[in-house]
């Protein structure tokens, strides 16, 4: 994984997603221009629960196009699978995955240079986008998540760029490492241990693991895997 091809870099403005309209950015379309890398993501792309969502520790979510056929397996003929995007990823590659990947891993990515911070929580707009109930909950299960960067210096990224390895600060704990302790072997107390003590790790995943360990209980997801009811309003 010392150097791979960007095969796609998008961006996505805020729009109606799903019956309801909610507002999202992960619609994310194809650029050909090269865009600035702020500490926040890339200019130009927008999200609609910035709670949730973007921010310094999730600016930029890359999403491995290695999980397509998977996808299509399941799925079939579904037409957001025609091409890379249907995981509201800012970018897309072939040849490296959550098995390969650890958190602290630093690349650079055009001029700039970046982090692996956590892999991504699905949440409920999944299931809105493809207009399935239980994507969300199949992306988390499945643990083809994808993971997000933060960003360590700022720069430009064009099409076609090189994603190029600079540095692996913790390579034993990859993102699939660190899935399969929050969502299958939830209650282990040496895992959760070491992912509360990693410092390359997102303070909420950190902080994740610490609260488990308290209290000896997993959180639940429904929420965020399921959505608001039908009759509830959604605003961002």
């Amino acid at each position: 994984m010392t150097n791979l091809a960007i095969l796609s870099l998008r961006t996505g403005r805020l729009a109606p997603l799903g019956p309801r309209g909610v507002p999202s950015g992960i619609d994310k379309s194809e650029v050909s221009a090269p865009l600035m890398l702020s500490k926040t993501g890339f200019v130009g792309d927008e999200q609609g629960d910035t709670a949730k969502h973007g921010g310094p520790e999730k600016a930029v979510h890359h999403y491995p196009l290695d999980h397509y056929p998977a996808w299509a397996d399941t799925m079939g003929d579904h037409p957001r699978l025609s091409s890379s995007g249907a995981f509201g990823e800012n970018i897309s590659t072939s040849g490296l995955t959550e098995t390969d990947i650890a958190i602290g891993d630093v690349f650079r990515l055009g001029t700039a240079v970046v982090e692996v911070s956590q892999g991504r929580q699905p949440c409920w707009r999944l299931n809105e986008r493809f207009g399935r109930k239980t994507m969300a909950r199949e992306v988390q299960e499945t643990g083809r998540t994808g993971w997000y960067f933060r960003v360590i210096e700022t720069g430009t990224v064009s099409p076609g760029d090189q994603l190029t390895l600079l540095e692996r600060k913790a390579s034993e704990w990859t993102i699939a490492r660190i899935w399969r302790a929050f969502y299958i072997d939830r209650l282990n107390h040496a895992e959760l241990r070491g992912i509360a003590a990693l410092e390359p790790l997102a303070e909420s995943w950190r902080n994740y693991a610490a609260r488990r360990l308290k209290s000896g209980k997993v959180e639940d997801w429904s929420k965020r895997l399921d959505g608001p009811r039908e009759d509830q309003q959604v605003i961002g």
